[in-house]
């Protein structure tokens, strides 16, 4: 099966979407599963991971119906607060249904990242990490040395990093993100989305190359069977269309890659991270 493992739904009047304003007109409307499928059908993808864009458990409710109604929704990844002391019935009453994957946890929205290693956000994801929970860690690239320090207090955790942890892409800076990722590549649990690098690029003047790097060194330390391709639409809008997203990771892509090393990658290890 081929999968995109990153993408979002949002309807506006929903009212929970703060980050959504006449600021970003290409983003602000409603965006569904009629305006994904024709994308997903021109590059033979099957279906969609559906990710959560709005830090409510309504969000998570609001996706979850939605999936029960679209074919092309693989599952959807929804949102938790591990600051709630609730939280552990909040997962439970999400995870009866046949459509929820797991959860993602917002480090990017942190004012200060070292909240997650606070004694009870490490206790809570133990216990994620003894269930073996997916959990979604979406951090900007400044912060990978606070995950670094989650990751040894947290041995076993099924996590992925979304969107390559934010790179600083239009400047072209490397370092210190191509060393931490280094390190994290080495916790055998963890995976990496291939997404929502247009974003990070010069949004109106990006170029190819300015990917290759990027994504040639997160091929390299996670292998084959721990990426997995995200589009990262409709957010991918603000730099880039659909195809273009495609494209970026195709053309980034080392020539001695098989038809197989391809397939993990549009799919394969999406279905094995998810459980699907």
């Amino acid at each position: 099966m081929r999968i995109d493992a990153h993408q979002h739904y949002w309807k506006i009047d929903r009212g929970d979407y703060g980050w959504l304003t006449p600021a970003l007109p290409v983003l602000n409307r409603d965006f569904s599963p009629n305006d994904l499928v024709p994308h997903l059908e021109q590059f033979n993808l099957d279906k969609s991971i559906v990710v959560q864009a709005a830090q409510t458990l309504e969000e998570t409710d609001y996706l979850l119906t939605l999936s029960e109604s679209t074919d092309s929704i693989a599952g959807v990844v929804g949102w938790l607060d591990l600051d709630d002391p609730d939280y552990l019935i909040h997962y439970k009453k999400c995870s009866q249904h046949p459509n929820y994957l797991g959860f993602r946890v917002m480090i990017q929205e942190l004012p200060d990242a070292r909240v997650i290693l606070q004694p009870h956000f490490v206790d809570a994801l133990r216990y994620f990490a003894k269930e073996d929970v997916p959990v979604d860690l979406l951090v900007l690239a400044h912060q990978l040395e606070v995950v670094i320090e989650l990751l040894e207090l947290v041995p076993g955790l099924r996590a992925v990093i979304d969107h390559i942890a934010k790179p600083s892409i239009a400047e072209g800076v490397i370092e210190p993100w191509k060393s931490q990722m280094a390190t994290i590549a080495k916790h055998p649990s963890l995976y990496c989305k291939v997404s929502g690098m247009v974003t990070e690029a010069n949004h109106s003047d990006w170029k190819q190359e300015d990917f290759t790097a990027y994504v040639q060194h997160i091929l390299g330390i996670f292998g084959t069977e721990r990426v997995m391709f995200g589009s990262d639409w409709p957010v991918c809008l603000l730099a880039a269309e659909y195809e273009d997203v495609v494209d970026v990771v195709n053309q980034s892509l080392p020539d001695s890659w098989s038809e197989k090393d391809k397939a993990r990658l549009f799919g394969l290890n999406a279905m094995e991270f998810y459980k699907l």
